[in-house]
């Protein structure tokens, strides 16, 4: 059966988010790969700074691509079929990437890829907000949402030394193999809940995603968080691309604990996830926006510091200064989808993530290029970091336009 038949329950309820969140990490394992990966791809394909920041660009313009559309299917399919497709669509296409010997080839698959990607968030969004009430449903979906940042960490422990024993080629391709066969299981085992049976849209057609997308694009405060979104999702990109390339290059750390930088900026994503959302749960009464000018303001000072960073930095601060960094700007992802989910109709909630990621990704496409852009002509990482901490503030004076109606 595709539909759980009785009552939801809170234990029934944790176990489908256990799957859900080991579909997550699987899917962020692959599908962020790229980041860890980078500086052997980079090597082997001759890439420069800017051709690298294309990479996330080129993932998340087939996010942008595909957000609305999966948005809308999993809206009248549910989670649980939807589950199995993002699963082999993504396993296949990043096979293809191990096999590619050309950047611009490279880039369209990559795109391929992002499209599935994309996917995941509508589907499992859908599955917390069905499965979860109100008041621990941030704590729910900050959970889920852990399952990226735990999946990329995961990518960058296990993938960077696996690539340099046997190459990054066969390394991505036993990840995606390995995504495949754990994919099939929790579309498997995964229900959806009886409510999101009873409560699915009318059948798709013209008219009716013109009504429902107008209601969500009219929506001035789904519109300015995304718009704000934009800046976050660049920012986080340019922090999991380049680290390790600024670790390694400007830093002057081996390739193994640079590669550590990332982990720890995962791992305090991961935490980040959860707690935001906690916190937004038991301390601000469910008023996620708090949670993300706080987030905004770390964001922008670690930014700062990261500018101010040389070789002789003791390894401490270095330490301290990324775990802040991750855990704010990789932590941030489950309150942002909370509040997008609960500023429209249940029955559109799918379509509502699919509009607001289709939105953010642009961040992606333009910002992490135009980092790496301004590394390469100013020669300096610092000026990077620096371009972050200004857009942070930029952010703050969106966010504050949004909050005025939140």
């Amino acid at each position: 059966m595709n539909v759980q038949t009785t009552e939801p329950t809170l234990r029934t309820a944790w176990k489908m988010l256990i799957w859900l969140l080991i579909a997550q990490v699987m899917v962020s394992f692959v599908g962020r790969s790229l980041a860890p990966l980078t500086i052997l791809l980079g090597k082997d394909l001759s890439l420069s700074h800017t051709q690298i920041g294309l990479l996330p660009a080129a993932l998340f313009l087939g996010q942008s691509f595909s957000a609305i559309p999966s948005g809308l299917l999993v809206d009248r399919l549910g989670s649980k079929k939807q589950l199995f497709g993002t699963v082999v669509l993504l396993g296949i296409s990043f096979i293809l990437i191990s096999f590619t010997t050309h950047f611009v080839l490279l880039l369209l698959v990559v795109v391929v890829g992002g499209g599935a990607y994309a996917a995941i968030h509508p589907t499992t969004n859908r599955g917390i907000l069905y499965w979860f009430p109100q008041h621990s449903r941030g704590t729910a979906m900050g959970i889920k949402q852990m399952g990226i940042t735990a999946g990329s960490a995961m990518a960058a422990l296990l993938l960077l030394p696996l690539a340099k024993e046997i190459g990054w080629r066969p390394a991505l391709f036993v990840s995606c193999i390995v995504l495949l066969i754990l994919g099939a299981l929790v579309s498997y085992y995964y229900q959806d809940a009886a409510e999101s049976a009873i409560l699915k849209p009318a059948p798709l057609n013209k008219s009716t995603f013109r009504k429902d997308l107008r209601t969500i694009m009219s929506n001035r405060q789904v519109l300015l968080l995304s718009i704000s979104a934009m800046g976050l999702q660049g920012a986080q990109l340019c922090l999991t691309t380049y680290i390790i390339l600024f670790a390694f290059e400007k830093l002057e750390m081996t390739l193994v604990l640079a590669g550590l930088l990332l982990v720890l900026a995962e791992v305090g994503g991961s935490i980040g996830r959860v707690a935001w959302g906690t916190i937004s749960d038991r301390f601000f009464a469910g008023n996620r926006m708090i949670v993300m000018f706080i987030v905004t303001v770390l964001t922008g000072i670690s930014a700062l510091v990261c500018a101010l960073l040389l070789p002789a930095t003791p390894l401490l601060a270095i330490l301290i200064t990324v775990f802040i960094f991750g855990f704010s700007i990789s932590g941030y992802n489950g309150v942002w989808m909370t509040i997008i989910v609960e500023l429209v109709e249940k029955e559109n909630s799918g379509l509502a993530t699919g509009v607001t990621v289709t939105i953010s990704s642009w961040g992606v496409l333009i910002i992490p290029p135009l980092f790496g852009y301004i590394v390469d002509t100013s020669g300096s990482f610092s000026n990077g970091w620096l371009f972050v901490a200004a857009l942070m503030a930029v952010i703050v004076l969106l966010l504050i336009q949004t909050n005025k109606k939140v």
